[in-house]
């Protein structure tokens, strides 16, 4: 359980959100062309964006949205900050780091609500593996060095007494070669996301080691709710860009709500066949293991960036609980009209 006492402000408690500006009577977009980085479109993480897409939701706002697909969060994170994209579809935490290095990224609209995320061990590299301790020297795949699934590692290293330093990071992205990866020996662990996962897992090629894919299993790694994927952008765009920012959630909102009652048919029909990675059985098998952590109606709960802060705090040394104001990391203004339109 993450040491709760980190938090000891009232107003960092507090649910508050940071005000954003009333949105006009008429909803003319103040941008109708907007850029959307996001690192390893093809995970479950992000299925909410897929969603939206695939099934015209964007358009259905009045939006143009070109989405650039990066081997990870990381990278995603640079085309924001860099202004070569507007808004990105990434983990939450990284507002929480970007904040930390006085720049100011705000989520605005939730599209999970665990991380998703999976550490497991090669079955073949480390057949006699016993302890987090003989992860020591080891290679660890994940989708891109400073990712979430970075971020998971770098946890649950810590929970063994263990820091970064002590293991070999290496991108392996979130699709068919990270698999190649783990078979071939490149690395001898792995921390990724579905379907990547749950395809090593049912073949035998990996002993899971801790799971963040389920409600359950994210209480046990993070002692609570942990907000994840999300739509975030610089607190200056949402400023300039109100109505275009809830057109981005009314649309990832809408994508929610057709995920509560979509079939695995429905998903199979929607998504881009190479997301698959070729065995349609396996990516139907993730879909149903990951299902209950996808957000149901956009909206960050309110313990979960403090339970965010918490998790980077604990083996993050350039992340100072007390000096992060949690209230600047989100708004819930976009996703609750979302919400009430969708009535998701």
């Amino acid at each position: 359980m993450l040491n709760r006492r980190l938090f000891t402000s009232a107003g960092a408690l507090a649910a508050a959100t940071l005000a954003v500006p009333r949105l006009h009577a008429q909803t003319k977009l103040e941008k109708t062309k907007v850029s959307i980085a996001v690192g390893g479109k093809a995970a479950f993480y992000y299925l909410p964006l897929t969603i939206s897409e695939q099934l015209g939701y964007f358009k259905a706002e009045g939006l143009d949205v070109e989405i650039s697909d990066f081997a990870g969060g990381a990278r995603a994170l640079q085309a924001v900050v860099g202004g070569s994209a507007d808004v990105c579809s990434g983990a939450f935490e990284h507002t929480i780091n970007l904040q930390a290095k006085n720049q100011a990224f705000q989520c605005f609209v939730l599209q999970g609500r665990a991380p998703q995320i999976a550490v497991g061990v090669s079955t073949k590299a480390m057949p006699n593996y016993k302890t987090l301790t003989d992860l020591k020297g080891k290679k660890i795949g994940v989708s891109a060095p400073g990712s979430s699934t970075n971020m998971v590692a770098n946890l649950v290293l810590s929970r063994g007494g263990m820091k970064a330093s002590d293991v070999s990071y290496i991108g392996v992205g979130v699709a068919a070669g990270a698999l190649t990866a783990l078979r071939s020996g490149q690395i001898d662990a792995i921390s990724n996301t579905d379907p990547v996962m749950t395809m090593l897992e049912q073949k035998g090629d990996v002993k899971i080691i801790s799971d963040t894919r389920t409600l359950k299993g994210t209480q046990e790694v993070f002692g609570g709710l942990m907000p994840a994927a999300c739509l975030y952008a610089s607190a200056d765009y949402i400023q300039k860009n109100p109505n275009t920012c809830q057109a981005l959630a009314n649309a990832i909102v809408h994508g929610l709500k057709w995920l509560q009652t979509a079939g695995p048919g429905d998903i199979i029909k929607t998504v881009p066949e190479a997301y698959l990675l070729g065995d349609r059985a396996l990516y139907l098998a993730s879909f149903d293991k990951v299902r209950e952590s996808i957000a149901t109606d956009g909206i960050v709960p309110a313990e979960g960036p403090k339970t965010a802060l918490a998790a980077i705090a604990s083996f993050d040394t350039s992340v100072k609980a007390d000096k992060i104001d949690i209230a600047k990391l989100y708004t819930n203004e976009f996703a609750r009209r979302a919400k009430d339109r969708f009535k998701a």
